[in-house]
Parts: C-alpha cells; sequence; structure tokens
C-alpha cells in the first residue's frame, strides 16, 4: 500500500524544522532610544549595565562642535527608555559655554556608575571631564575635570583588567592621529599614561577598544585615518607597553567602531565595512555590521544592522549578565538606535 502524499508532506516538512530554526537571525529587538529630543543632531553613545539596569549616553545639541552640545542620557525603565536628560554642560566659570563631546559610561563593580567626557572648542583642544552616580544613573555628582594630559576613555568603554587596574583606551588629536592608554587603580582619582604608541604620520589612528585573549594577551582594534583598514596593536603586560599599529583584513572608512570580548572568549566587532574613497579621505557609513571571532583575526559576519543610505556610525557595544549583546549607534545623527543580539545563535 503506497503512503498518503499528504502524509509524505507532513513528514518532510518535520525534517525541515530544526534546518529553518538555524537560519533564524541573531537579532532579537531593534528600538529608538526616543523619537523626540529638544536637540537636533545626536552622536556618539556609549552603553552600560547598571544593577538597576542599562543606561545609554551621547552627546546632543544644534550640532557637534555647537556651545550648546551636552551629554543627555536615558536609562532603561522596564521595557521603556526614559525621557533623554542632559548631565553635563560645558558652561565655563566666566559663563561661557564650550562644546561636549564623546561621553563614555562604566560601571564600577559593586559602585559607581562612572561618566567620562569632554569639553572643548575641538577635538585637539578638549579636556576630560569625569562625573559619578550612586543611583544607576538618576543623579550625578558635580564635574571633576581629569588631570591635564588625561583625557579619559576617548570613545570606547574602559575594561578592567585582572590587577584591578581600570585601563583607558584613549588617543589625541593635538599631533596627528595617535592612540595612547591611560590607567587608574582609584576609580579615577589618580592616573598613569603610557607614551603614544605611534607617530601618527602615515599610521594615523585613534579611538581604540580593548580586547581580551588567553595567557593575558590584550588587542585593541583602532580607528584609522587614512590607512582604509582598521589598526591593531597588542599587549603582553597588561597594556603598559604594546606592539606597533598594524593593518588588520577588516575595512575602515575613517569611522568609529567598537568591541567587546564574550564570556565565551569570543570577540564582537561593530563597524563600517567600507573603504575611504580614492583621494583618501572619509568614506560612506553605511551599511553597519556586527563581525565575530575566535581569534582576534578571522571574522565573520554576525549581523548587518544598517543598510540603506544614510550614516549608521559610532556604535558601542556591551554584553549584559543575562548573555545577551546590546548595541547602540547613531542613526542619521537625528535618533539613537538600539539593538539586541543573541550570541548563542551564531
Amino acid at each position: 500500500m503506497k503512503t498518503p502524499f499528504f502524509l509524505i508532506a507532513i513528514a518532510l516538512f518535520g525534517l525541515t524544522q530544526p534546518v529553518l530554526a538555524q537560519s533564524i537571525t541573531p537579532t532579537l529587538q531593534r528600538e529608538w532610544i526616543y523619537e523626540q529630543a529638544p536637540f537636533p543632531e545626536c552622536h556618539a553613545s556609549t552603553l552600560a549595565e547598571t544593577p538597576k539596569g542599562l543606561v545609554a549616553a551621547w552627546f546632543g545639541g544644534t550640532h557637534e562642535r555647537h556651545p550648546d552640545v551636552g551629554i543627555w542620557v536615558s536609562s532603561l525603565a522596564g521595557k521603556q527608555w526614559t525621557t533623554p536628560v542632559e548631565v553635563a554642560t560645558g558652561v565655563q566659570p566666566d559663563g561661557n559655554r564650550l562644546p561636549c563631546w564623546n561621553p563614555v559610561l562604566f560601571q564600577i563593580p559593586k559602585g559607581d556608575l562612572l561618566l567620562f567626557y569632554k569639553v572643548g572648542p575641538s577635538p585637539s583642544t578638549w579636556w576630560g571631564m569625569l562625573k559619578r552616580s550612586s543611583d544607576g544613573g538618576k543623579s550625578w555628582s558635580a564635574a571633576e575635570r581629569l588631570p591635564d594630559g588625561i583625557a579619559g576613555p576617548i570613545k570606547n568603554k574602559p575594561v578592567l583588567l585582572p590587577s584591578g587596574v581600570l585601563l583607558c583606551p584613549s588617543s589625541s588629536e593635538d599631533h596627528n592621529w595617535r592612540v595612547h592608554f591611560e590607567q587608574t587603580s582609584d576609580w579615577g582619582k589618580t592616573w598613569q599614561k603610557t607614551a603614544a604608541i605611534n607617530d601618527g604620520v602615515e599610521d594615523g589612528a585613534i579611538q581604540p577598544s580593548v580586547l581580551f585573549h588567553p595567557n593575558g594577551q590584550l588587542q585593541a582594534l583602532c580607528r584609522a585615518h587614512k590607512s582604509g583598514f582598521i589598526l591593531e596593536t597588542w599587549s603582553k603586560d597588561g597594556g603598559k607597553t604594546w606592539s606597533a599599529l598594524q593593518k588588520t583584513s577588516l575595512p575602515n572608512p575613517n569611522s568609529g567602531t567598537d568591541a567587546v570580548t564574550l564570556k565565551d572568549g569570543r570577540q564582537v566587532l561593530v563597524y563600517n565595512p567600507t573603504s575611504p574613497k580614492p583621494d583618501r579621505s572619509s568614506g560612506p557609513r553605511t551599511p553597519l555590521d556586527v563581525a565575530i571571532s575566535k581569534d582576534g583575526k578571522t571574522w565573520t559576519s554576525l549581523a548587518r544592522l544598517e543598510n540603506e543610505p544614510g550614516e549608521y556610525s559610532y556604535p558601542a557595544v556591551i554584553q549584559t549578565s543575562d548573555g545577551l549583546i546590546h548595541i547602540t549607534y547613531t542613526w542619521k545623527r537625528q535618533r539613537i538606535r538600539h539593538v539586541v543580539i543573541d550570541p548563542k545563535k551564531s
């Protein structure tokens, strides 16, 4: 007796289900942190997990470099982001107001939430500032100016080393584009600083992010000025000394990136996979991709976050205590987008 066709179809359909399940996208959620705000432009978001939940910050104002640009903060309360609140400005003692830049959040284990940011007319003349919150970003201390020559983490988050040192990836734009690293063992009260690891002439780079590797090795991935590729440097002594910058295989159009080491040891990078224009000027900041690697050398695609015309840039990426990856980034300089990815689906 022949098996009826509809039974064969049902059996075949059942066999296909595991295959379909494996093709599910790792992107779980895409949302705006805000849809309306009292400022027309925004940029350079940062993200941290606190005991009270996620907190995001960015700079917002009329436009980048405008004196009214301040630092804005929003928290994820339940399933909704709170209305953005301005928590820092560049108002000086004489009443003059200067723009703020590049906030960076860091949650001290069982301690304060730190907010690093910059104030000044331009990246070549700005200086580092720091505020602290003991209630998950609801209220903030008075602003502290960092010591001369210390900028704090320049765009991407610090990392806490096993030694208890908070290692801050930093850079300067006053004498070419140069990378250096700053360390504090007392949460920003005192500081040490490495010399620049490059001269910035042909190997100009800024805005490093730090990754952890076996045997205590550290890797930093950097935004490149004109090389057309993300640059990397390695440290074997806890960030005290670093190797010369080298090109990776990852294209970079002179746009900010961010990266994080997952709990399972894999590395995740968010970046614009495009190259500079033929004249070596900045290339398009679209698409915006997420890549993953087992060794920090060979990368494969994990997700494409944006693919339409426009600017999608300056990502921030963290892994939260539940294992999920959270990413924020600039959407056309108009909004900050938040994306959640499940790395187990990669």
